[in-house]
């Protein structure tokens, strides 16, 4: 779903199969700049997993489903699917994803792999096949902490054209340089105990060995029972957000399209498109895009309403409170815990999020390899407060230094 020149930018979907305007995103410029190969586009969600609430992670009609490497039978989590699974198996160092909530974390988490969010407005979203102008954000994938960073560097800075990135050229800085592994010496680090029962009882106890590796290195580990507002609540209300940003934004981003190649010009056109072509719709619906084409304008008084209570419960009320009522400088808790089945008519599905807040308040949201769930990855989050980039990076990277987790998935 990033453009790049040379390459379709589909989004998964058959509408956009011809989708190539011969333009990169200015990411990607960054990147080429930079000395990077882009060796290749992987699968995603469909649509960013934005098109159903009954969606599979990981499949699209264009790329069929993308396999966790470490079980086939189970997901890769989504958005950014194909991302994670290409650095986890090895065809390339590193990967960029994009997330609106939990897109390049849980994929990364469920992967083995690290996966960082940065502060919304620190990467340009031009040329990006949108969700919401509120929280989407590409971010780098990779093994290390230390090439996340790398990647970051290049990637993070100004473009005119996304009014968001505004502040992005005095906020960045190498973040490679910024790493320390004995950053955690002296931190005081919040748990957020309130998510804990939401996750399985494995990824609990990796998390307690977790927190055992960072108080040897030096951390004090800061409980938070409670949480600091109505997460519920906040789900409600970005719901509201994305359905009508999405509406906006993918008829910005369609009209920019070549129209030869691209003849659904708006969301109303590729519900029709969808209707009409079995093959997108052989293992789900479109109801959140019905739903967002449903939704009226930017200045409809209920989504301004929606955005202005989500973004201060998770921002201000959430996160910005806990971490200055706590005094610490970073939050924690499982990214998620094992990847569930790909099967939508078993039992077996996912346990637990730590995603949403940083996701709403648009705050930087990192995953580092934690251990294993009955021989999956899971991941350990590092949350912090906007622009706190820099040290949510050093911090998960002195763990990692600490711990040294990942395991390759095995060899077919």
């Amino acid at each position: 779903n990033i453009e790049t020149r040379d390459m379709p930018t589909t989004a998964g979907s058959l509408a956009l199969a011809a989708n190539a305007p011969g333009r990169d995103a200015p990411l990607v410029a960054r990147l080429r700049d930079a000395g990077a190969l882009i060796l290749g586009k992987t699968n995603l969600s469909e649509w960013a997993n934005i098109r159903s609430s009954q969606s599979i992670s990981g499949w699209s009609a264009v790329g069929g489903q993308t396999r966790n490497p470490y079980d086939p039978a189970r997901t890769p989590c989504g958005s950014s699917s194909g991302s994670a699974v290409a650095v986890a198996i090895g065809l390339a160092p590193v990967a960029i994803g994009t997330e609106t909530d939990g897109s390049i974390t849980c994929t990364a988490s469920v992967n083995g792999v690290v996966g960082f969010k940065p502060t919304v407005g620190l990467v340009s979203r031009t040329h990006v096949v949108p969700i919401s102008h509120s929280q989407d954000t590409a971010g780098p994938i990779a093994t290390t902490v230390e090439d996340a960073a790398i990647v970051l560097s290049v990637i993070a800075g100004s473009d005119p054209a996304d009014p968001a990135t505004a502040e992005a050229d005095a906020r960045k800085v190498d973040y490679r340089a910024a790493l320390d592994a004995n950053s955690l010496r002296g931190a005081r680090i919040g748990v957020m105990r309130f998510l804990s029962p939401s996750y399985s009882a494995e990824t609990r106890a990796e998390f307690e060995r977790a927190l055992a590796a960072l108080r040897a290195a030096g951390a004090e580990v800061v409980e938070i029972e409670q949480a600091p507002t109505d997460l519920r609540a906040i789900g409600g209300w970005e719901l509201t957000v994305l359905l009508t940003e999405l509406k906006h934004g993918l008829n910005a981003y369609l009209a920019s399209t070549d129209p030869a190649q691209v003849k659904t010009r708006t969301l109303a056109d590729v519900i029709a498109f969808n209707a009409a072509e079995p093959r997108e719709t052989v293992l789900f619906g479109q109801d959140l895009f019905e739903k967002a084409q449903a939704t009226r304008s930017l200045g409809d008084p209920a989504y301004v309403e929606a955005r202005a209570r989500s973004l201060r419960a998770a921002g201000p009320d959430g996160i910005d409170r806990m971490m200055a009522e706590h005094r610490v400088v970073a939050l924690i808790a499982p990214t998620t815990s094992r990847a569930w089945t790909n099967d939508p008519k078993d039992e077996d599905e996912m346990q637990g999020s730590a995603s949403r807040l940083a996701a709403v308040a648009g705050y930087p949201h990192l995953s580092v390899p934690m251990g294993f769930d009955r021989g999956m990855p899971v991941g350990l989050s590092f949350i912090g407060g906007k622009w706190d980039d820099a040290r949510i990076l050093s911090l998960g990277y002195a763990y990692e230094q600490v711990t040294k987790e990942r395991r390759a998935p095995p060899l077919p």
